[in-house]
């Protein structure tokens, strides 16, 4: 009795497999390769109930950052200002303007503007903002030039790869500690101001953490 089936479709399960592998495989690497915060954060700049413009207050009139985010340098965490202090300027300057109302309102009722949080880091990472900002590192090298900013944008992918970057190469971001927040400040091109400036992170005994512990805890 003559075969049904030519003898090539002996062939189909393996050349499925092999698809099935090819596709995986490309699906895996689509997706390790995009769905990072390059990709997926970079970018953000979502709609805030309230229109500030870091560019306004931060370069214009020169606000220095730790005005409004006052525990920065004190703290894990850099805070989002209470009303109170918007209000320690604007119960003055532009007192009743229609853009304000908001902040008139929180300031009243006691409840909190609700701002819509741009940068956070995953649960299972650990990160000190005052352990940066004391040793020389400025609020641009993860946020971005922010002070230029009159929304608030995330700019920087702040991932993995982003950090070690700098925790292998502490002295390409490194800064004298009184430059830290002038966020105009550049990098001098003089090799010897260079060499100084490198000299801080031996200087200031600068070891960041490259094993696993050092950022999930």
């Amino acid at each position: 009795m003559a075969n049904v089936f030519p003898k090539w479709v002996n062939t189909i399960p393996i050349k499925v497999i092999i698809a099935v592998i090819l596709l995986g495989s490309g699906v895996t690497l689509g997706v390790t390769y995009y769905f990072t915060p390059k990709y997926t954060r970079v970018g953000y700049a979502p709609t805030q109930p309230v229109a500030f413009s870091h560019d306004l207050h931060a370069t214009q009139l020169g606000i220095d950052c730790r005005f409004c985010h006052t525990f920065v340098d004190r703290s894990e965490h850099s805070n989002v200002p209470g009303t109170n202090v918007c209000m320690s300027c604007h119960s003055m300057v532009r007192k009743g303007d229609p853009m304000l109302a908001e902040v008139q309102k929180s300031f009243d009722t006691g409840e909190p503007i609700p701002w819509v949080r741009v940068h956070k880091t995953p649960d299972y990472v650990f990160f000190n903002h005052s352990i940066h900002v004391n040793r020389g590192i400025s609020c641009v090298e993860c946020h971005g030039e922010i002070n230029k900013m009159d929304v608030v944008e995330h700019a920087k992918p702040l991932s993995m790869a982003f950090c070690l970057d700098c925790h292998r190469n502490p002295e390409q971001f490194i800064r004298p500690q009184e430059e830290v927040y002038n966020l105009d400040w550049e990098r001098p091109t003089d090799p010897e101001e260079l060499a100084e400036i490198e000299g801080f992170v031996h200087d200031w005994g600068v070891n960041p953490p490259q094993s696993c512990s050092g950022c999930h805890r």
